[in-house]
C-alpha cells in the first residue's frame, strides 16, 4: 500500500523490495500522485531499479455519476487520463470505489438519489464503462470495483453493468466486509469469476487495516481464495510496522 510514513515514492519502493513484495498500490488521493505532478520517467526508473510494478487506487471520492455534469466530467476525465498514464507504466490493475451518492433522510428511511433516479444513474454507468473500454483498448488493464460500506441494490445493478465488460472486475476488501457484518461477501462470491484483486488486512468489528494475525478474520480462508482466483493481494495496512508484521505472518503462518 501507499503509506504516509514513506513520504517519497522511492522510500516506498525500497520498503517494498526489502519485504519481498512485488508492487505498490498508488493512492491517487495523495497530492504527490496527482496527474499534474507525475513524472512518468521517474516512475519507470524506480520500477526498473527495484524490480517492482504499480497498481492504482483511484480517488476514494470518485463519483462518475454525479448529477452535476461538471463534477461528473471531472471525475471521468481523471479516470480516463489515469488510464493513459497506466498504459505508459504497464499498470495491470485499477482499484475504484462505487459511490453511493447523496441520500435524503426521511422520517422512516434513507432515500438514495441514485436509486430514486436509477435509470439516469445506470445510463451514466454504462457510458463510463464503454469509454473506459475504448481507452484501455488492447492494454491488459482491469478496473476492479472495491466493496466499501455495503452494496445497495442500485449499486449491485451498476456493478453488473460494469462487469459485462472484460475490462472490469472485482476487488474484495475483507476488512470492509467484516466491518459491515459480512454482507458484501455473498455479492462477491456470486461473481467470483470476476475477482482479480484483494485487499487483505485484519479486522475486529469496525476496526480494520490491522496487521495480519492481530484481529478476528479467517485469513487463511481469504488468502486461499486469492490463490484460487489468481488475485493480486495488497497487504493494506496503514503503518510500516503493521506491514512488516503482516509480511512476517504470511511467511511464517501461511506459506510455511
Amino acid at each position: 500500500p501507499t503509506l504516509i510514513e514513506t513520504d517519497e515514492l522511492s522510500d516506498c519502493a525500497v520498503l517494498c523490495a526489502e519485504l519481498g513484495l512485488q508492487f505498490i498500490e498508488l493512492n491517487m488521493n495523495l497530492p504527490k500522485y496527482q496527474l499534474d505532478k507525475i513524472d512518468v520517467l521517474v516512475f519507470k526508473k524506480i520500477m526498473k531499479k527495484y524490480g517492482i510494478y504499480y497498481t492504482v487506487h483511484l480517488d476514494e471520492n470518485l463519483n462518475v455519476s454525479d448529477f452535476n455534469p461538471y463534477i461528473a466530467e471531472g471525475y471521468c476525465r481523471t479516470v480516463y487520463e489515469t488510464i493513459m498514464f497506466a498504459r505508459e507504466i504497464g499498470t495491470p490493475v485499477f482499484n475504484m470505489h462505487l459511490s453511493q451518492g447523496v441520500y435524503f433522510t426521511m422520517p422512516d428511511k434513507k432515500v438514495y438519489l441514485f436509486d430514486e433516479y436509477k435509470d439516469r444513474y445506470l445510463r451514466s454507468i454504462s457510458q463510463f464503462r464503454d469509454k473506459c473500454k475504448e481507452i484501455i483498448g488492447k492494454s491488459n488493464i482491469k478496473i476492479c470495483v472495491e466493496n466499501s460500506s455495503g452494496y445497495k441494490d442500485f449499486q449491485i445493478d451498476a456493478l453488473d453493468i460494469l462487469l459485462k465488460s472484460p475490462v472490469f472486475g472485482l476487488t474484495f476488501d475483507i476488512g470492509h466486509n467484516n466491518g459491515i457484518g459480512g454482507t458484501d461477501e455473498a455479492v462477491i462470491m456470486a461473481r467470483k469469476d470476476k475477482l482479480f484483486h484483494m485487499h487483505i488486512h485484519d479486522s475486529t468489528g469496525k476496526r480494520d487495516h490491522l496487521a495480519l494475525g492481530t484481529g478476528e478474520l479467517e485469513l487463511r480462508k481469504y488468502l486461499s481464495l486469492a490463490k484460487e482466483t489468481n488475485s493480486r493481494v495488497v497487504l493494506e495496512t496503514k503503518t510500516v510496522a503493521a506491514l512488516k508484521e503482516s509480511v512476517r505472518w504470511v511467511k511464517e503462518e501461511y506459506i510455511k
